[in-house]
């Protein structure tokens, strides 16, 4: 494999030409007060794992429309009783779930609370599974989430799982073991994207950990990579050529570049320059545009799987001095 986009040197200086809508923040900010406004109570329930020295429990809270969304919430023994907590928010790669009770204990094996949110209607293509539904109808689509309800803004696939990202950080906010001021998002590739935008759209997220970005100059990315999900914004508009501009007009409501240029929270960025799923100009063109303070690490030989191990003992490093 070799390197799939731009030299480092370019893609510093590289701009993305996605355009913000005249709504954006307005759009956004409807989307979140209703959703709000629909919410359930939380519902926890305490489950088993193979590790006694964490504390797991099943989460049901709610997201866009009020729809029930699980995660699994975890962290050291009696985690619960304790105060003033940091919490990891995190979200998932494109296609797989929440998993199983005890399958990601990284975060709450290093002291964090965790938060893992499921995606709603994916967990079927890697992992171990999902169960989250997604009950609002599937438009004439590619096959896949990206180009779902993409005929209008109000109906995209991404609104609803964003606003359902957003609603995770306002019930973590809730738990009286958190210190609200220590709220962090995380994620690989969507789930890298949704910690940019979450983190945009909520005020008290101090630092963000967005790892090979995708949700990010999405035009771009079908330009020069033939691999899900791009494929599928490609694929879709094959058919539908008659449509290019007001699909591609409608993806800018959910595009990381846009959600750059309102961030606020410190975020440690990453890319990996011979990911052939991800373009790392992609995510440059939100970083390029961050408005936060912020920093890129580059894997230079690494693909999509980013950084891995490594990159995770540098996070752990910054988040030590971004929380201290």
């Amino acid at each position: 494999m070799a390197y799939t986009d731009l030299t480092p040197a370019e893609l510093y200086q590289y701009r993305s030409d996605v355009k913000e809508p005249a709504d954006f923040l307005e759009f956004w900010n409807d989307t979140l007060t209703k959703a709000r406004e629909q919410a359930q109570p939380l519902r926890l329930e305490k489950v088993e794992t193979p590790f006694p020295q964490l504390d797991f429990y099943d989460v049901t809270f709610s997201g866009f429309n009020g729809d029930e969304i699980k995660a699994w919430l975890s962290g050291p023994k009696d985690f619960m009783k304790a105060h003033n907590l940091p919490v990891v928010v995190e979200y998932i790669g494109y296609g797989g779930g929440r998993g199983k009770a005890g399958h990601q204990i990284k975060w709450p094996s290093a002291g964090y609370v965790h938060f893992h949110m499921d995606t709603r209607g994916q967990g079927g293509d890697w992992g171990v599974g999902g169960d989250t539904f997604d009950p609002h109808p599937t438009s004439p689509a590619a096959l896949g989430h990206l180009t779902n309800g993409i005929e209008n803004p109000e109906t995209l696939y991404y609104r609803r799982l964003i606003a359902d990202a957003v609603r995770a950080i306002d019930e973590v906010l809730e738990l009286p073991c958190i210190d609200p001021k220590k709220v962090v998002l995380t994620g690989i590739s969507q789930g890298g994207g949704l910690a940019l935008t979450a983190g945009t759209l909520h005020p008290q997220v101090k630092a963000i950990l967005p790892d090979v970005a995708w949700l990010c100059d999405y035009h771009r990315g079908a330009t020069l990579i033939d691999v899900p999900p791009y494929r599928e914004l490609r694929r879709y508009l094959m058919s539908y050529p008659e449509r290019v501009n007001t699909a591609l007009g409608n993806l800018a409501y959910v595009d990381g570049v846009n959600f750059a240029r309102h961030s606020h929270a410190k975020a440690l960025f990453s890319v990996a320059l011979m990911d052939d799923c991800v373009p790392p100009s992609t995510t440059f063109g939100a970083f390029n545009e961050y408005q936060g303070e912020a920093e890129m690490v580059l894997y230079p030989f690494n693909g999509h799987e980013g950084g891995t191990y490594h990159h995770f003992l540098k996070q752990i490093e910054w988040l030590k001095q971004v929380l201290a």
